[in-house]
């Protein structure tokens, strides 16, 4: 087997992680191929003492440690659009790294300390601090898009438990475009099928053009947005979703929206 053949059904989730950690898919994707061309090109190796996967991680931030700082280089146009915030941000990510290797990406604890070089005990405090630091000040309201109702009723505690309110929870694709419109809300979060009741990827687009909301889509059905072919959503949590994931990512959304706010 090829390298190609054994990294590729690692790549949509190797692409996901790169988005949420820099804030945009144009940027973590940068990185991404960055970290390609060297492996193809042989610039550098997958450590063989690691699994493939948490090799291939570990070769992506060796990639983005060495250019983060460094964005001049001209690794990809999209890397030199990034807002000085963006690029603070960034260089500043270490501890906001752990905590979605281990919450999102499903890393132990080991495996998210060898990818980063550092102890587990240096990881473990980085989640600590990073879950901190993201949750603090961020409290919003939250629409959910979802048609199965003890799903929704499930993001809903988590929702308050995070300490946000929730605006308003929708089943169909019209009731979610008039909730979102009429109240606002400061997140969404979307299912992709919502059976009888339309597509929430319809709803999303429709809510996007009266006003800007991060969106967080919550699906069974990753693979049908991670294929490269399309403009993809930042955020995305497969179902079921484990609680800690959705709100390490629910932190990183926010986050970055405040970021980007303040940087307009």
């Amino acid at each position: 087997m090829t390298i190609s053949e054994s990294l590729a059904p690692q790549l949509p989730y190797l692409r996901r992680y790169a988005r949420a950690l820099t804030g945009s898919q144009a940027s973590g994707d940068a990185y991404v191929r960055a970290a390609l061309t060297a492996l193809l090109g042989r610039h550098k190796e997958l450590a063989a003492d690691l699994p493939p996967r948490v090799a291939l991680y570990r070769l992506f931030h060796l990639i983005w440690a060495g250019t983060a700082g460094q964005l001049d280089l001209d690794l990809s146009p999209e890397l030199n659009r990034l807002s000085p915030e963006e690029r603070l941000r960034s260089l500043s990510s270490g501890e906001r790294a752990a905590l979605l290797l281990t919450a999102v990406e499903g890393f132990s604890l080991t495996e998210a300390a060898a990818i980063l070089d550092l102890s587990t005990e240096e990881v473990e405090e980085s989640i600590a601090q990073a879950q901190h630091g993201i949750e603090k000040s961020l409290a919003t309201s939250v629409l959910i898009i979802e048609d199965e109702a003890v799903i929704a009723l499930d993001l809903e505690n988590l929702v308050v438990e995070l300490g946000h309110t929730i605006a308003g929870t929708a089943a169909t694709r019209d009731d979610a475009v008039a909730k979102a419109r009429a109240r606002q809300p400061g997140l969404v979060l979307a299912d992709i099928n919502l059976g009888e009741g339309g597509s929430g990827l319809d709803a999303v687009a429709e809510i996007l053009k009266s006003f800007s909301v991060p969106v967080i889509f919550v699906t069974a059905y990753p693979e049908r947005l991670l294929t490269g072919e399309r403009p993809e959503p930042t955020y995305l949590v497969t179902k079921p979703f484990v609680r800690e994931s959705l709100q390490a990512t629910i932190g990183q959304v926010l986050f970055f929206y405040t970021v980007r706010r303040q940087a307009a």
